[in-house]
């Protein structure tokens, strides 16, 4: 059973064909990022570009953050030399491969088998390398349940909006926003819920996909506000001024990162003997209960994540 569930509020997608954007990617507060072999990299760069991720990630630099390489998809000729070239030269610096346009779970076993085959030829531990499965048609969204489900590897789910809305014919060239003349709510609104669902029902991470109008920060906060309040872990980054957004918007508010703590440290205290042994209490006006402890664990994991710290921590009745 591969690690999961560690922090991926933002994930910085890297063209594996550029040095110039590696390097500088080292340097970006990003919980995660992915050094892409698919649609960054053109026909005649893929093969030049899996060295360059090799040698990227050998080369190390990228602090704590998770690491992952966007492999080409299995409908493509590249898809089994990526696998094979990277995890070979990169394995043991490798934490989970991405694959796009997952359509069923054939294609995550597929993936799964060649994992197991390449780690006990290279002596690498078994099963130690993730994998990420990215929903980007109709296909998949039907079949999310099923491939959520297939692999003990699988430690997250990726909605790829783009691909998605040019598999549905959506009337919108702009990713994530609201098509023209649907004005009876959110046009994504299935999709995420219907991925959330899936992943959690299976604990996986689940992680919404880039906003390409890089430079318009109210649009991002807009559409990665969606999957932030439904309770989607992260979303992807295309440029580094995207990347302190992003992170704000997946991280709780301070009072509430306070408030939770504060729930969780007065429902131990009432629970306990000398608080009485309470299964119920009150928190200033609020009641608290078991309920409140599981919704409290949500929210301050996240904020643990994000490295925040509590500012008025609460404290036992004295006497």
């Amino acid at each position: 059973m591969v690690e999961s569930h560690r922090a991926r509020r933002s994930c910085l997608a890297v063209p594996g064909s550029n040095p110039r954007m590696i390097e500088k990617a080292r340097g970006l507060a990003t919980d995660q990022f992915f050094l892409d072999l698919e649609d960054a990299v053109a026909p005649l760069a893929k093969e030049e570009s899996r060295q360059r991720v090799v040698g990227a990630l050998v080369e190390g630099g990228w602090g704590g953050r998770v690491r992952t390489v966007r492999i080409n998809d299995l409908g493509s000729e590249w898809a089994y030399r990526d696998v094979v070239e990277v995890v070979e030269g990169a394995g043991a610096h490798l934490d989970t491969i991405l694959l796009p346009k997952v359509g069923g779970p054939d294609e995550v076993r597929w993936l799964e088998l060649t994992l197991d085959q390449i780690e006990r030829a290279m002596g690498l531990p078994r099963g130690g390398i993730g994998i990420e499965a990215q929903i980007e048609d109709a296909k998949g969204l039907v079949r999310v349940e099923e491939i959520a489900s297939c692999s003990p590897r699988l430690e997250a789910l990726v909605f790829g909006p783009a691909d998605f809305m040019a598999s549905i014919n959506m009337r919108s060239l702009v990713v994530g926003e609201q098509p023209p003349g649907y004005d009876i709510g959110d046009a994504y609104h299935h999709v995420l819920m219907r991925l959330l669902m899936a992943a959690r029902a299976n604990d996986l991470q689940v992680l919404d996909g880039p906003y390409l109008q890089i430079k318009d920060l109210d649009g991002l906060r807009r559409v990665g506000g969606r999957s932030a309040a439904l309770g989607y872990d992260g979303k992807w980054v295309l440029h580094p001024d995207q990347v302190e957004a992003v992170n704000e918007l997946f991280s709780p508010r301070q009072e509430d990162y306070d408030h939770a703590e504060n729930i969780l440290a007065a429902y131990e205290w009432h629970t306990s003997e000398a608080g009485g042994k309470r299964g119920a209490a009150m928190l200033g006006d609020e009641m608290i209960d078991e309920a409140s402890r599981k919704m409290a664990l949500v929210v301050a994991g996240k904020g643990r994540a994000a490295g925040m710290r509590r500012t008025n921590p609460w404290t036992p009745p004295q006497g």
